[in-house]
């Protein structure tokens, strides 16, 4: 086995199991989003964990996807239908953007990537409010806990500047999320209201 085949390998079971979870969870319609998302989200996250980079273009599609499936599930509101998902994205997307600016600012170094920011947005245009903040925090103790590991199996001392690609661990995170959300919706009777 060269190289490059244990990740690939890991990444093709990893789309596969998304794409089964996702359809098991949500058949029909929702399922195929659903699948859509695990996609892109595993190659976001695969993205940054080789280049520590977010491409623009996954980014650009995950929240298209989310305005096709807004639109979808209430076609006779219209427009209106594309204002709720907006409203969360801005509502994820601001403060993110405000806490990247302030710690720059503070420690004269970036803590939080801009590509990290637009995922916030993707978040938030997929999910509720309250599963954004089950996301982004997921995605920030496994990210930790990652750190930590990593450190622990080098035996490297913790450093407060180390870099992490935490669109690695936050990708991965929104399709749990909007897993969680959509059996919960499914399965367990939806939103009280």
């Amino acid at each position: 086995m060269n190289e490059g085949t244990g990740p690939a390998l890991a990444l093709s079971i990893a789309l596969l199991l998304g794409v089964f979870a996702s359809l098991a969870i949500a058949p029909g319609t929702e399922g195929l989003y659903g699948a859509f998302l695990a996609a892109l989200m595993l190659a976001i996250a695969a993205n940054d964990a080789r280049e520590y980079l977010i491409p623009n273009e996954l980014t650009a599609a995950a929240f298209a996807l989310a305005l096709f499936r807004a639109a979808a599930f209430v076609p006779d509101v219209g427009i209106e239908a594309l204002l709720w998902p907006l409203a969360r994205a801005a509502a994820v997307a601001v403060p993110l953007l405000l806490l990247m600016a302030f710690y720059r600012r503070w420690r004269g170094r970036d803590g939080l990537g801009l590509g990290d920011v637009k995922l916030g947005a993707v978040c938030g245009a997929w999910l509720d409010l309250a599963a954004v903040v089950a996301v982004i925090e997921l995605a920030a103790l496994a990210a930790i806990a990652a750190y930590l590991a990593s450190a622990a199996l080098r035996r490297e001392r913790l450093r407060g500047t180390a870099f992490l690609p935490f669109g690695l661990f936050l990708a991965p995170a929104i399709w749990v999320g909007w897993l969680g959300e959509t059996w919960y919706v499914n399965w367990l009777g939806g939103w009280p209201g």
